[in-house]
């Protein structure tokens, strides 16, 4: 769980707390907390209180985007931090289009996968 720069919380258009997903999920909180342990989420603090935030556009109808958690295990085995995820993920790319957060919630989660593998090489 990482702090979260002023530059990197400009790029991401809305955030969830682990409650808010732990509701949509119809889970515990805690269950939401294991996800964020494990990888599957990227969770920062932000805000006044500094609770934990999730994207937003990582959660629809009620899961994780398909695709999300291979393509953060993909960033992070090339190295990547937390708040360097959220950037390339939340960073406009007109060869996509949109960010790589986009084409995963409209299951474009392959070419998402394999700009990620490429980013390795």
């Amino acid at each position: 769980m990482t702090e979260i720069d002023a530059k990197i919380d400009g790029l991401i258009p809305a955030w969830l707390t682990l409650p808010d997903i732990a509701e949509a999920f119809g889970v515990e909180v805690t269950r939401v907390r294991q996800l964020v342990k494990e990888g599957q989420l990227i969770a920062v603090r932000r805000g006044e209180n500094r609770a934990l935030h999730v994207p937003a556009e990582f959660i629809k109808d009620g899961k994780v985007v398909k695709g999300l958690v291979g393509t953060l295990t993909l960033l992070r085995d090339d190295g990547f931090t937390d708040e360097e995820m959220l950037e390339w993920l939340f960073t406009a790319d007109e060869t996509l289009p949109g960010t790589p957060a986009q084409a995963l919630r409209e299951n474009r989660g392959t070419e998402v996968k394999r700009r990620a593998q490429a980013l390795a090489v």
